[in-house]
Parts: structure tokens; C-alpha cells; sequence
């Protein structure tokens, strides 16, 4: 599978052990930065992230960064995209599974490695349910349903 990491300078470090850590489960990787503790804005990262994924450019996105909110809202900002909010992997898996979730975000600055890898693990390994959950998606783009 095919997933696109992006992160900001608080999420660099848990992006960089899940990169390693998807490569050795087999993964492509693109990996779209931060590439340093530095600081930068996380919705520059959200907004390319999310271009790579509507592009099909990955089958998934990973983001992180130090609460997982920040890009996580400039990741939902574009149509098209699903990005569900992880703080372990049973959120990851329900993401998947009952939101049709393409993109996983999780808070870098609290989350340790051992969670992230097992969150990723459930959200690339689970798939989306459909059935009475399918109508709920096709929802999310409706926007003339909105007030």
C-alpha cells in the first residue's frame, strides 16, 4: 500500500519512526515533511498532504501533529477528505471501519511509538463496513443538507 506521511515540526520524530516502521510492514512511502524539528505551520502540511490523497497519489495519509486538532481541521477543510482524530488504535480502527477515514491523524506530542505503530497497523489493515454506515458518509459531502 501506497501512504503518504506529512507532519509538522511536533510531529516530526513519531513520523519519522512510523515512515521506518511502515517500510518494514511492506508500505511505498511518500513522505511530504516536515523534515526537521524546526518550526513550521501545520496546515501548509495538512493542504499538501490532502492534495497528494484526493490525487491518488497515496490510498492513504497519515498526519501528525503535537495534538493531532491542527491538521486535522486543515485536512477536513478539503472535499473529498475523511480525517479522523486517533489518540489509540481501536479510534484508528473505528475510523476505518465506520467513517470510511482517508487520512489518520494523531497527536505526536502524546502518543508514544508503540501506540502510534499499533494505530497504524488498524487503520491501514481495517476497511470501511458500508451497509448502514454508507449513507452517514455520502452525507459528509452533501453540503446542500447544511444550514
Amino acid at each position: 500500500m501506497v501512504l503518504a506521511f506529512s507532519s509538522d515540526h511536533a510531529g516530526f520524530e513519531l513520523k519519522q519512526h512510523l515512515i521506518e516502521y511502515a517500510k518494514e510492514q511492506g508500505h511505498s512511502i511518500v513522505d511530504l515533511g516536515a523534515h526537521s524539528t524546526e518550526s513550521v505551520d501545520y496546515p501548509d502540511y495538512g493542504h499538501a498532504l490532502a492534495a497528494v490523497v484526493l490525487r491518488k497519489e497515496a490510498e492513504l495519509g497519515i498526519a501528525i501533529c503535537g495534538s493531532g486538532n491542527g491538521i486535522n481541521i486543515a485536512l477536513n477543510r478539503h472535499r473529498g477528505i475523511r480525517a479522523i482524530l486517533a489518540w489509540n488504535s481501536e479510534m484508528a480502527r473505528l475510523g476505518r471501519l465506520h467513517n470510511h477515514a482517508n487520512v489518520l491523524s494523531l497527536p505526536g506530542r502524546f502518543m508514544d511509538k508503540a501506540e502510534g505503530e499499533r494505530s497504524l497497523n488498524a487503520f491501514v489493515q481495517t476497511s470501511f463496513e458500508g451497509g448502514r454506515h454508507q449513507g452517514r458518509v455520502e452525507k459528509l459531502e452533501d453540503l446542500s443538507a447544511s444550514n
